[in-house]
């Protein structure tokens, strides 16, 4: 039983249990302690001292987010000392900071903004060190801008980087007033260990950190005449957008979202789910093929466990820190490149199109898929196969530049082909997802029967624990799979790259073995991912995660196999000639990076 502790906060008595921070213990009395270094999924850090309190019988104050309660504590929040010590911090901060605020696009969602405003900073009390400080700005990202003149050194994102993501791109570097958040040896941002994840910028409290914006870029080809332009939608971004323009978390806002896409200008508005159907197939056949080939022929060559390769935060990870085991890396593209590749070829053939004149734009819940979109091995189509990447939060943006009232729109829906899905393409969106989608079409592949689950939901590859293992036994399989009857097929689900560091180790050095690992770089999967509204947390993840849920079970059909565009697609496309186009334009491979 836990040790329950008393004490007041501002002569208000509570009770909590023994480690609770004064910061905690504040909120449940609902008292705001104010903070620019707390956050609910990171470490506690004391950095800003933003948060002090003072304790009675103490002289010095306390920073709440870091101090336990203690028996009898007399907490003040709001005294004359704490208020002017807040104000104090606050001021030396803005001494540094490049307050261009107007022009900042973290204006209106700044914390240093708000706590500005809050306490009334306007009076110039210290001397303006912006000029002195020769900051830089690194925009070699093509996902990520990082402006050291907005940096309030509060390591949000060191932490994010080094706890969340086991990935330490970012590290605090010098001391005193040189301090300064650098990447590698200050190496430009494109050149480290960076996975473009984004979950730095979810963090930032500034506008230190943001995404690489191509608002203008896709405004640009909208007023172009000459061009037809494509927009795709992921999954993940469908239960989020509501979050930007009114709505509270969780809200599902599929039809509103095709319905502001068409006033925006898109030529078509099309679904990332209908190539997350088409990955199911994809995915799902090399992951039998492995199989047998492993216990049927014996070949020693062909790697297991099978990675899937959705999420372009994770390849880049495995790029960098497990290169000995991208053979176990899936071929198949992430649905966004496959929707590319075949928005230049099979719709553009559609729809009599040149793809020449054809701009390919896709709003993603994910930074690094503006990285993705850019490699050099997404030009199967003979162009660049996704010209522009935007944000849940860019496509938000826009949606206000062009006086869209959001919630008054009537639903619509996506445009005929690549435009038509199933519930196992949305809950591509939430970690164990594409897991839970690939079964769903495997099992009843192999046996002709729907996986032994109530109502087609997995439920053991579901929920937020960071690694989930799930076992699915194999039994009265059709003749062809007969290699299969009776085997259990082990899988295992890792999301936020620390936890896939984790499972990794383990596959690597022979304490874990499966057949089938699902990995999404970002906490929560895509609908956690680094382009998302913010603030993030775990409570609103998990709002989001249930929205996914239920447009899965909403949805007339629940499995990728029974997408009526996909038969249809493959019977006029992808099978001819012998499969070689499907290769071709749906698969790649990934080669291993320097780890600086």
């Amino acid at each position: 039983m836990e040790k329950m502790i008393n004490l007041t906060i501002n002569n208000l008595p509570v009770t909590v249990e023994e480690g609770t921070t004064i910061l905690q213990a504040a909120r449940q009395l609902n008292i705001r302690i104010p903070t620019l270094c707390n956050h609910e999924d990171l470490c506690v850090a004391g950095n800003c001292r933003v948060c002090v309190v003072e304790q009675v019988g103490m002289r010095t104050l306390q920073a709440s987010c870091a101090t336990p309660v203690r028996e009898n504590m007399q907490i003040l929040t709001n005294s004359m000392q704490v208020r002017q010590a807040r104000k104090t911090i606050i001021e030396l901060l803005l001494s540094e900071h490049n307050a261009d605020c107007t022009k900042c696009y973290k204006n209106g969602k700044c914390e240093l903004q708000d706590l500005a405003n809050e306490y009334r900073t306007g009076n110039q009390v210290y001397i303006d060190l912006v000029p002195l400080k020769h900051y830089t700005i690194d925009q070699s990202s093509p996902s990520i801008l990082k402006d050291d003149s907005k940096c309030i050194r509060c390591q949000r994102c060191v932490r994010t980087c080094a706890e969340l993501q086991a990935v330490s791109a970012l590290s605090a570097a010098y001391k005193g007033s040189e301090m300064k958040i650098s990447s590698f040896y200050e190496r430009p941002m494109h050149e480290v260990v960076c996975t473009n994840c984004g979950q730095c910028i979810n963090r930032c409290p500034t506008g230190a950190l943001i995404e690489k914006n191509y608002i203008d870029e896709v405004w640009d080809a909208i007023y172009n005449p000459t061009k037809h332009v494509v927009v795709q939608t992921a999954p993940a971004v469908r239960v989020a957008l509501g979050e930007e323009l009114g709505f509270e978390p969780g809200a599902r806002v599929t039809g509103k979202l095709v319905a502001a896409l068409r006033r925006l200008g898109f030529d078509s508005v099309l679904d990332t789910d209908f190539t997350a159907d088409l990955t199911i197939m994809e995915e799902g056949t090399e992951l039998l093929t492995r199989l047998k080939k492993v216990l049927v022929d014996g070949d020693k060559n062909t790697a297991l466990p099978m990675f899937t390769s959705c999420s372009p935060g994770w390849i880049k990870f495995i790029e960098h820190t497990f290169p000995e085991l991208l053979p176990n890396l899936s071929t198949c593209k992430s649905p966004q490149q496959m929707f590319g590749a075949l928005a230049k070829t099979w719709y553009a053939q559609k729809k009599g199109i040149n793809p020449k004149d054809m701009v390919s734009v896709s709003i993603m819940p994910c930074t690094a898929k503006k990285f993705e979109a850019t490699r050099p091995e997404m030009r199967d189509s003979g162009y660049q196969d996704v010209d522009y990447v935007l944000t849940t939060r860019e496509l938000a943006i826009m949606i206000k530049q062009a006086g869209i009232e959001f919630m008054k729109l009537e639903d619509e829906d996506y445009d005929s082909f690549m435009g038509e899905s199933t519930g196992a393409a949305v809950i591509f969106g939430a970690t164990g997802g594409v897991m839970e989608a690939a079964l769903r079409t495997a099992y009843e592949i192999v046996t002709g029967r729907e996986v032994p689950f109530t109502n087609l939901n997995i439920t053991p590859v579901r929920g937020m624990e960071g690694v989930r293992e799930a076992t699915i036994k194999v039994e009265n399989v059709k003749p062809e799979w007969s290699f299969l009857e009776g085997a259990e097929v082990k899988v295992a689900v890792a999301h936020g790259l620390a936890n896939a560091k984790q499972l990794m180790t383990a596959i690597r050095d022979g304490k874990a073995q499966y057949h089938f690992v699902e990995i999404m770089a970002c906490p929560g999967g895509c609908l956690g991912g680094g382009g998302q509204p913010i603030p993030t947390s775990p409570a609103i993840r998990q709002k989001r995660a249930e929205a996914i849920y239920a447009e899965d079970e909403g949805l007339p059909i629940r499995k990728s196999h029974e997408n009526p565009e996909i038969v249809q697609i493959y019977r006029e496309f992808l099978s001819e000639p012998l499969g070689h186009r499907s290769h071709e334009l749906l698969h790649t491979h990934y080669k291993p990076r320097k780890r600086y």
